[in-house]
């Protein structure tokens, strides 16, 4: 096709969502609560944990650290959506399109270093008590948290930087509740082979961090089952459930969405798996670590 003869696009369209008119206020009451106590829950134990001094070590920092970036990775792309359920229009624009995918990616790949960091905490405090306070300092602490973030926003760049030169001429209807990778460049007018590499990206980064958290965990639990003590074993056990289950729910969820490669879903099992990346996994955020943690539950009370 002649150059020329291209009209580029300047905006994407949401195709998927409702109509006002045929019950999208079915959908958006509750997401919009879902939204609320996802923000209020995380600022929560944020704030429990900066202001008790008893929780003032590695392993809160990084729960904390965490449910800082659970806020901002979820007020990404649920505000649009609540937009899109009861707007008309169901647009957003191509640089704001750049910009959704960009802080979504970067705010979850640095969500999963710093589960790998938790991950690694875990392990020192279990499997070599008596160095912990060595190894584990505050200044270490400090540099896995400012490196996670680091290289989650750098991480991304790249790729979003080579998305921004690629030419977009129609269609422009997203098939996907947020702007995506996948579903944002099979629009492009040009070739798309680089959606192989970009899975094969996608597919190290995920992998690495899942290898190096199985192994700290699978470490951790044969250091558990050798503990005498049926109280100190489940005493170690308990420090590590809402981590494991946390890591369980993001990086399922993750894999369901970006490790299939070539595998194609129905078009609804597709958006009930981004819901639960998006959506359902950051809802349980709060509720694990305030329920299943009672130095958390009391200084939430505090």
């Amino acid at each position: 096709m002649d150059q020329e003869t291209l009209t580029m696009v300047t905006e994407f369209y949401f195709s998927d969502f409702p109509q006002f008119e045929n019950g999208s206020l079915f959908f958006f009451i509750p997401l919009l609560f879902i939204y609320i106590f996802i923000i209020v829950g995380n600022f929560v134990i944020f704030f429990a944990v900066q202001l008790d001094t008893r929780l003032h070590n590695p392993m809160y920092n990084f729960i904390s650290i965490f449910s800082f970036l659970e806020i901002w990775y979820t007020t990404v792309t649920i505000p649009k959506m609540l937009s899109n359920l009861v707007s008309e229009q169901k647009t957003i624009s191509f640089i704001g399109c750049l910009l959704q995918m960009y802080f979504f990616h970067s705010l979850g790949v640095t969500e999963a270093l710093v589960l790998t960091a938790m991950a690694i905490d875990r392990y020192v405090a279990i499997c070599n008590p008596l160095r912990y306070a060595i190894i584990m300092t505050p200044r270490l602490c400090t540099q896995l948290s400012i490196g996670s973030c680091i290289f989650g926003f750098l991480m991304l760049l790249p790729e979003i930087v080579w998305m921004s030169t690629l030419p977009f001429c129609g269609p422009n209807q997203i098939h996907q509740l947020f702007c995506d990778f996948e579903p944002v460049l099979h629009l492009a007018c040009t070739d798309t082979s680089m959606i192989l590499v970009e899975d094969v990206i996608h597919a190290i980064s995920i992998l690495t961090s899942v290898s190096i958290i199985t192994l700290s965990y699978l470490r951790i639990i044969t250091v558990i089952m050798r503990i005498p003590s049926g109280e100190s074993r489940q005493k170690a056990f308990s420090t590590c459930v809402a981590h494991i289950t946390i890591f369980l729910l993001f990086f399922g969820s993750v894999t369901l969405m970006y490790l299939r490669f070539s595998v194609t879903f129905p078009p609804i099992l597709d958006k009930a798996i981004a819901l639960m990346f998006a959506v359902l996994a950051p809802l349980f955020n709060p509720i694990i670590y305030s329920l299943r943690n009672r130095d958390m539950k009391d200084a939430i009370k505090k």
